[in-house]
């Protein structure tokens, strides 16, 4: 990363760390975003943020992020020599995708950002690899170019001796988890997180012990036009790129299909298909179709076939009256094809002979790994209430 990749650099306003995160954290924050993004803050690029995940009923998803949250604010106040004196102000993942950048700037040069006042950036993904164009730059001092690396750390100062640009993505998707502190705790967000999961979690013990199934958001959140017009007229539904992106097609069983907001069908039972073949399975919604998608090119077919042996489901193949129903909903969803395949083809799933085995483990597994995060979250809440903190809690 950059022109020396050995140790750590630093200098008062910076550090640089390669392989802060192993590969295996960085493609589990990779499968969470890529289920559940939404549009974000500048043009083509999409955001997670640990709040969606709880409003979104996946309160389950934020235990991956809980050891990297408490090694990168002990790594920044180790660094600045500032122990115990930050909070951390906003936790997200973010990717860039085709076409989007960004000029020389701060992290704090907005007067409502004035609070901020150190970044962290970990990387996801590799330049070159994964994605081409997106190299991060500083303005001055030493490292001024930083080239992406899965795993690595940035770490800066939000001030006018950290101004930096990124190069404009040319193709594929540039993935990191960014973090922001600063030394006002009125602008924690722990505080705030813990208040919606106490909210938003089950009360029971009978309730809690059951599989939380996402729950999709205002259907604008999904949208994407070029400009980032709002306007369902043109553009995409993200979700279901990334579906179509990953070569499944998706198929309601609605009577109707012109219902006065389509967008409502994405939060009813869903199937997917693939190669004129029908999976026998419905889905909740859109989010739990797409997590079963991006699990299973998270683990990798291979890998998922080896995990346990599946329930049974049945496949089936298409009819005309359903290929042309599939062909319906994809006009509906993409409008613009060339753009969503730009931004979201994934040509991992197109490494591996599919089979629907492979993808009917992934379903049981996906589900063996959100009860698993889920029994750690409910044990962890009580703890988190009672210090005001999100942490990783000795179980």
């Amino acid at each position: 990363m950059g022109d020396d990749t050995t140790g750590e650099k630093q200098n008062q306003a910076r550090l640089i760390i390669p392989d802060f995160l192993s590969l295996q954290e960085c493609k589990e924050l990779e499968f969470i975003h890529r289920s559940c993004s939404t549009v974000g803050y500048r043009p083509n690029v999409f955001s997670t943020t640990l709040s969606h995940l709880i409003a979104t009923n996946s309160p389950h998803l934020i235990i991956p992020f809980l050891s990297i949250r408490d090694r990168l604010k002990e790594k920044v106040e180790e660094f600045f020599g500032c122990e115990y004196e930050l909070s951390v102000e906003f936790t997200g993942l973010i990717s860039w995708t085709r076409g989007a950048s960004i000029g020389w700037h701060t992290d704090d040069n907005r007067p409502y950002l004035k609070q901020r006042h150190f970044t962290a950036v970990c990387y996801l993904n590799t330049y070159g690899q994964d994605f081409k164009g997106g190299l991060f730059h500083f303005r001055d001092g030493h490292p001024n170019t930083l080239v992406p690396a899965a795993g690595a750390v940035s770490i800066y100062t939000a001030d006018d001796r950290n101004v930096h640009s990124v190069d404009e993505i040319i193709e594929g998707e540039r993935l990191t988890l960014t973090m922001w502190f600063s030394r006002d705790s009125a602008h924690d967000e722990d505080a705030k997180l813990i208040s919606l999961l106490s909210s938003n979690m089950p009360c029971s013990s009978s309730k809690s012990e059951e599989l939380l199934l996402p729950r999709p958001a205002s259907s604008n959140m999904y949208w994407f036009c070029r400009g980032q017009e709002q306007n369902e007229e043109s553009g995409f539904n993200i979700c279901c790129a990334r579906i179509y992106g990953a070569g499944f097609d998706i198929y309601s069983t609605e009577e109707q299909l012109s219902c006065s907001d389509f967008s409502e069908l994405l939060e009813r039972p869903l199937q997917l298909a693939r190669s004129k073949v029908l999976f026998e399975q419905e889905f909740t919604n859109i989010l739990h179709a797409l997590q079963v998608v991006q699990f299973l090119w998270w683990k990798a077919p291979a890998q998922v076939n080896s995990l346990r042996v599946a329930k049974r489901r049945e496949v089936w193949l298409l009819s005309e009256l359903q290929q042309g129903k599939i062909a319906s909903l994809k006009f509906m969803f993409v409008k613009d094809n060339e753009l969503a395949n730009k931004m979201f083809r994934d040509d991992r799933c197109y490494l591996y002979e599919f089979d629907w085995t492979e993808f009917t483990v992934a379903v049981d597994e996906l589900e063996h790994y959100s009860r698993r995060l889920q029994k750690e979250l409910v044990m962890s809440l009580p703890h988190w209430r009672t210090q005001q903190i999100i942490y990783k809690v000795p179980l």
